[in-house]
């Protein structure tokens, strides 16, 4: 039963770290580029958009669609970011937690 109390006990700090690591996903944003930074957006840590910034000069009717494959481009890189943020603080929350091999949180 000592096993289980130490699990219980595990199990519980990780809920805390995992709604600080949330906490912590919600307030922070990420930028992502396309085009030399001539196409940016910003995206949440929950890959919420936030912004999109573009260069005034692919503002014409003949630089349309690479206009759309640099907003594709950006948000990709964007969302890159999002997902190498959460995974550094998903391995925070879970440092020193022995999860059985293959297990990935969260479920």
């Amino acid at each position: 039963m000592k096993n289980l109390g130490n699990m219980l006990k595990q199990a519980q700090q990780m809920q805390s770290r995992m709604q600080e690591m949330q906490a912590k996903l919600e307030a922070t944003e990420v930028e992502g580029a396309s085009g030399g930074g001539m196409v940016k957006v910003r995206l949440t840590g929950k890959s919420e958009l936030k912004r999109v910034i573009i260069d005034p000069s692919l503002m014409n009717a003949d630089e349309r669609e690479v206009l759309e494959d640099l907003l594709v481009a950006a948000h990709a890189d964007a969302k890159q970011k999002v997902e190498a943020t959460m995974a550094e603080e998903m391995q925070k929350a879970t440092a020193g937690m022995s999860l059985p091999p293959g297990m990935k949180l969260p479920f």
